[in-house]
């Protein structure tokens, strides 16, 4: 793809924008950052950039930059019916996003995760696994750095387990993935694809440049995902964590198998070896061994990278034990279903969960939560814009308690705790209206617990 001399703009200056940007400019295109928000928000960023040759629009989204550009490229948080980018489709001008744009001149093979839960376990897993084993291994896109960040460092022989979202599928267009898993889609990010069929759409995209060459690892237990099979022409491997399959990635009894058509079964571990919280990692550890199996890791070395494995920061991350009370930060939990699968971890442990919920809705359906919180959840705390939607759909199921901050949450949740429960964070939101993101909200909230702890010693 030839650059020099095309006039880039890119839209939306947060990380993904600021790699495109970088990476444009770095090949003699004419680079525009252009983003909403007012200049003086982004303090060094801008400067940078603009000693750098690429030119800062801040404060709004004038359709002219758009109409004139030979590309744009959408960060993930631009909505990719904006009514400046369908001006500039308009007016014949690409509109793609950032792991589209890698895509084009990135070296190697690209294995991409999504799914509505579960992506940054099974990439980081599968990053390991493969590093394990003697791949070339680059981690990136949703999970933290962009893919674009990694072009000049790629090779023939890497391998790029990238987590992809739903808004980074929905822009791309030639992109390849030569191995790709989706996990699961349940509702999520319906404020912004507004309906379930639109969201599916978009993540099915991950199989859309597939070919015969390639992998499709699909979760069995899920139609939305099971269906993709007949979308693709990529070799499929099936998992189910619910049950027994006639081919594929599967449990049986206390064990996950591989079985092969014609009956043939082979161990491959032991479900108490599986060092992570909650049944539905085990979507997470079967999609990576269907992805280790197919390149061929002997099951002995991935057994050892998954026992070994402890999980991510913000997954029902484990924080500390106050008073015989244990705090568990699953920040990542970003919707509802995240925060069901939180509450279910602890299925046939000791004691109840105090839930911490809320944060911004994102057109989700709250009364979902109220089955799995009966007889499970002993009291929610909630705080954010969310809290009187999530009220009253626990209303009648458990006592729920306003807290004004991630503090007051923790403080309020440690009091109506008894010992041998646990203290979840697990919002079902995402975090916009407290915190720069989740990973912030985490960090808070293990700051919060930490502070606790110290008072209570």
């Amino acid at each position: 793809m030839e650059m020099n001399g095309q006039k880039v703009l890119v839209v939306g200056m947060a990380r993904s924008g600021v790699a495109a940007a970088r990476f444009a400019a770095s090949r003699g295109a004419v680079v525009t950052v252009n983003d909403a928000r007012p200049l003086e928000s982004f303090g060094a960023d801008a400067a940078e950039l603009q000693g750098e040759g690429i030119t800062v629009v801040a404060g709004g989204h004038p359709v002219e930059l758009f109409t004139a550009a030979n590309l744009v490229v959408v960060s993930p948080g631009v909505p990719a019916d904006a009514e400046p980018l369908v001006a500039a489709r308009g007016a014949g001008v690409p509109v793609i996003s950032e792991v589209e744009l890698a895509s084009r001149f990135l070296r190697g093979r690209i294995c991409g995760i999504t799914g509505s839960n579960g992506k940054t376990t099974t990439t980081t897993l599968i990053g390991q696994m493969l590093a394990d084993a003697g791949f070339t291994v680059s981690v990136a896109g949703n999970i933290g750095t962009p893919l674009v960040a990694t072009v000049d460092t790629s090779t023939d022989d890497t391998w790029h387990v990238v987590e992809f979202s739903s808004f980074q599928l929905e822009l791309i267009d030639t992109m390849r993935v030569h191995c790709a898993v989706v996990l699961n889609i349940t509702p999520d990010h319906l404020d912004r694809h507004r309906t379930l069929v639109a969201y599916a759409a978009a993540k099915a995209r991950i199989v859309e440049n597939q070919t015969a060459e390639d992998l499709a690892v699909l979760n069995a237990d899920d139609p939305l995902v099971a269906e993709l099979a007949d979308a693709t022409p990529a070799r499929v491997t099936f998992f189910s964590r619910a049950g027994d399959l006639g081919a594929g990635v599967c449990r049986r009894d206390d064990r996950l198998v591989w079985r092969a058509a014609g009956g043939i079964v082979e161990d491959l571990i032991d479900i108490a070896d599986i060092p992570l919280f909650g049944e539905h990692n085990l979507e997470n550890v079967c999609a990576a061994l269907a992805v280790g199996r197919d390149l061929g890791i002997p099951t002995e070395r991935m057994v050892a990278t998954i026992s070994a494995f402890a999980g991510v920061e913000h997954r029902l991350e484990r924080v500390v034990d106050i008073d015989d009370v244990v705090f568990f930060n699953d920040s990542k939990a970003t919707n509802t279903d995240a925060a069901i699968k939180a509450i279910e971890a602890f299925d046939g442990r000791p004691g109840q969960t105090v839930a911490i919920l809320g944060g911004i809705g994102k057109g989700q359906d709250f009364s979902v939560l109220a089955p799995v919180a009966r007889g499970r959840v002993r009291h929610a705390v909630l705080i954010g814009e969310a809290a009187d939607e999530i009220d009253r759909a626990l209303a009648g199921i458990c006592p729920t308690t306003r807290a004004s901050s991630m503090g007051d949450a923790v403080r309020l949740a440690r009091e109506v705790a008894e010992p041998g429960d646990r203290v979840v964070l697990a919002p079902a939101c995402s975090s916009f209206d407290m915190f720069e993101n989740f990973e912030h909200r985490g960090r808070i909230f293990k700051q919060e617990v930490e502070a606790l702890a110290r008072v209570r010693a």
